[in-house]
């Protein structure tokens, strides 16, 4: 193993109300698996309040287990303090205000279109205008500006896995990509899609062939829930982005995009077998 480099820029906290582990045990995964930062993005707090986001309230607690986490591992890795924000239209003035009152390392910019109020206001019956609406929907939450990167960008597949159909989207996907392309805003690779009904990573290999062509830099996440789960597939994830042409892997510090070479990305990373040992 070489020098650590990498990121995990995507894990979440209790405070979501779906994962469990303190900050500190998803760091202690991290440094075992070779990394050099570990960034937490739980749910932000939303206008919406939606049952999987943290309350407004509980947001300084969120501050005070991320700086917690950052000082007990001060001088092995770097922990930062990031955000996930969901995003639909007409939530743009909000998180403008949010973000703009806090100094954040990483603001990931989401669309879920599992959230009750997203499939009221945007859900019809027909599946193929519901992701051709969501793959809008993600291309506009990057022309807002706030986010540095778009999180799980192809989620929409596991809203209803028999409907989805690569080739039948894939005309919507594209014009959602040279909008995005546009704008510079990076795009996740997220591992945790594995995990899910169709089970490979979000974004597929199609569509991240199609990002490749567009020079659209990638940023890989886990999406933990849980301790065990931080960095999980990096290697996988790694060697997909090169069969599909890309050079680079990116993370986010400060909100400046960091790129590292495929080659010594990979190199940097402790094998996944030893990880499961570790973590037990």
């Amino acid at each position: 193993m070489s020098q650590p480099l990498l990121y995990d820029s995507h894990c979440h906290t209790p405070l979501c109300r779906h994962a469990v582990g303190e900050p500190e045990e998803y760091a202690a995964v991290a440094l075992k698996r070779g990394f050099a930062g570990l960034t937490i993005t739980c749910h932000g707090p939303t206008s919406r309040e939606w049952d999987y986001c943290m309350r407004s309230e509980q947001w300084p607690e969120y501050l005070g287990l991320c700086a917690r986490a950052k000082a007990a591992f001060a001088g092995k890795l770097e922990v930062r303090t990031g955000v996930e924000c969901d995003f639909l239209p007409g939530i743009e003035a909000y998180w403008s205000d949010f973000l703009g009152r806090y100094d954040l390392s990483h603001v990931l910019g989401s669309v879920h279109p599992h959230a009750g109020d997203y499939r009221r206001a945007y859900q019809n019956g027909d599946a193929l205008e519901y992701q051709k609406t969501y793959f809008d929907h993600l291309a506009l939450a990057a022309e807002t500006g706030l986010f540095d990167t778009l999180a799980h960008p192809d989620v929409i597949k596991n809203i209803d896995p028999a409907q989805w159909q690569i080739d039948r989207i894939l005309p919507a996907i594209q014009k959602s990509l040279d909008r995005i392309a546009r704008t510079g805003v990076a795009m996740e690779l997220n591992t945790s899609g594995l995990t899910k009904d169709i089970p490979e990573m979000n974004p597929g290999p199609v569509m991240l062939c199609e990002m490749a062509s567009r020079a659209i830099p990638v940023v890989v996440g886990s999406d933990a829930h849980s301790p065990r789960r931080v960095g999980a597939h990096f290697d996988d994830a790694i060697d997909l982005l090169q069969q599909c042409g890309f050079r680079n892997v990116s993370f986010f510090v400060d909100r400046r995009r960091r790129d590292v070479p495929l080659n010594l990305a990979r190199a940097s990373l402790t094998p996944l077998a030893s990880l499961i040992t570790a973590a037990g």
